[in-house]
């Protein structure tokens, strides 16, 4: 039964432990990437390093000076589009003041002609009430105008 058990756990370990083909490969890579390729990876990253490092040196000065022009152009096309949205605003301010003034004058205007007709309604009254009163009192004074003449002078 021993050796069964040790027969099983050799096959165990040949099957499932992967360690000692694993270390194998990664043996066999480190020496295929490092002794074979001689570091020429490594050398051809310093020397992209370095082209990019010449490249940043040499093309952020002009290109920070690009970056302002075109911001400094930005912000003039800016101002003038906020400029011309303010005309533009204006104008609409004053149209809408314009027809509300417009309105406005013509509601005066209707209100003025009833206020007149109210007046002229009123003046016709009150002279219609001045003529009876006229009437009345001419009346009145008449009676007593006659009452007068037939009384006999004293």
């Amino acid at each position: 039964m021993e050796k069964i058990a040790q027969d099983v756990g050799d096959i165990q370990s040949r099957l499932l432990d992967h360690r000692p083909v694993v270390s194998a490969e990664i043996r066999y890579f480190v020496r295929e990437f490092e002794e074979k390729r001689g570091h020429r990876e490594s050398r051809l990253l310093e020397n992209l390093d370095k082209m990019v490092l010449e490249a940043t040196e040499q093309m952020q000065p002009t290109t920070l000076e690009g970056v302002n022009q075109q911001l400094s152009d930005v912000i003039k096309r800016l101002e003038a589009a906020n400029h011309m949205a303010d005309r533009v605003q204006q104008r609409e301010l004053e149209a809408q003041q314009g027809t509300q003034l417009q309105t406005n004058m013509e509601r005066l205007k209707d209100e003025w002609a009833e206020f007149l007709k109210e007046q002229q309604r009123l003046k016709e009254e009150v002279d219609e009430e001045h003529a009876k009163a006229v009437g009345q009192l001419s009346a009145h004074y008449a009676e007593k105008k006659k009452e007068l003449t037939e009384f006999p002078t004293l």
